[in-house]
C-alpha cells in the first residue's frame, strides 16, 4: 500500500482546467489499478492532493437541482462568474477568491475502502484545524460538511464538500471559506438547503484577513494523522 501523497498547490486556476486535470490524474490511477487487474500486476497507484483558489464559479452536483441557481446566464456574467454542471456528489456550491479548495485524488485501496469513513475524515480534518482557532464546529446530520451551531436558528456551514468515487479512487473534495466574499452565496440555495446560513473563518473570527498558508498547513497535520500518510 502506497500511502505517500504527491502535494500540489494550484494557486488560483479556473475551475474548468483544474477539473481537467483532476480527471487526468483520477484517470491515470484507474488506468494503472484495471492493468494491474488484467495482467496479474502488482504496480503501486499514486495519490495526490491538490490545493488551488478559484475565479468565481459555481457548480452544481449530479442530484442538484438547476433551479438552486438563482442567476440567469447574463447576470453571471455581470458578476465575472462562471457555471458548470459536473459529476460529483452533492447540489450546488459556490467557489471563489478567499476558498481553499482541497482536492485529494487518493487511491482509497492505500488506505482504507470505506467511502463514508472516508468523508467523515476529511470532515474531521477540518473540524480539528478550525479548533485551533477556537471554534467549536461540529457535522449536521444528514448534511455533508462542516457547520456551526448545528439545531440552532443560528446554524451556518463553513465547509462544503462533495465527492466521486469509482474503483475506491476518489476526486473533487471540500471548500473551506476562509476569506470568502459570503454575498456571493446569496445567488443560490447552497447544497440545495433552505433557510441556512454561509459564514467564513474571517467572519467567525472577527477579522479582516486570516492567514491561508497558515489554515493549509494545519489542514495538511490533520490529514496526514487521521490517513496515516506522508507527503512529497
Amino acid at each position: 500500500m502506497n500511502k505517500s501523497i504527491k502535494l500540489q498547490d494550484l494557486g488560483t486556476k479556473d475551475f474548468k482546467e483544474t477539473w481537467d486535470y483532476q480527471e487526468e490524474l483520477f484517470k491515470g490511477i484507474l488506468d494503472t489499478k484495471i492493468r494491474n487487474r488484467r495482467e496479474n500486476l502488482n504496480v503501486q497507484t499514486d495519490n495526490y492532493f491538490l490545493f488551488v483558489e478559484h475565479p468565481h464559479v459555481y457548480t452544481l452536483g449530479k442530484s442538484g437541482a438547476i433551479s438552486n441557481l438563482l442567476l440567469s446566464e447574463e447576470q453571471l456574467t455581470q458578476k465575472g462568474a462562471t457555471f458548470y454542471k459536473i459529476n460529483r456528489g452533492g447540489d450546488i456550491t459556490y467557489h471563489g477568491p478567499g476558498q481553499i479548495v482541497g482536492y485529494p485524488i487518493l487511491d482509497l485501496d492505500n488506505f482504507f475502502t470505506d467511502i463514508h469513513k472516508y468523508l467523515r475524515f476529511l470532515e474531521e480534518m477540518i473540524i480539528l484545524t478550525l479548533a485551533e482557532y477556537g471554534l467549536k464546529t461540529e457535522r449536521s446530520p444528514g448534511e455533508t460538511g462542516v457547520w456551526l451551531d448545528v439545531g440552532t436558528p443560528f446554524a451556518r456551514k463553513i465547509c462544503a464538500m462533495g465527492v466521486r468515487a469509482s474503483r475506491w479512487v476518489t476526486m473533487h473534495g471540500f471548500a473551506l471559506n476562509v476569506n470568502a466574499n459570503l454575498g456571493y452565496f446569496d445567488n443560490i440555495i447552497p447544497c440545495g438547503i433552505r433557510g441556512k446560513a454561509v459564514t467564513s473563518l474571517n467572519v467567525e473570527l472577527g477579522v479582516e484577513k486570516v492567514d491561508e498558508s497558515q489554515v493549509k498547513e494545519k489542514l495538511l497535520k490533520h490529514f496526514k494523522t487521521l490517513f496515516e500518510a506522508d507527503f512529497e
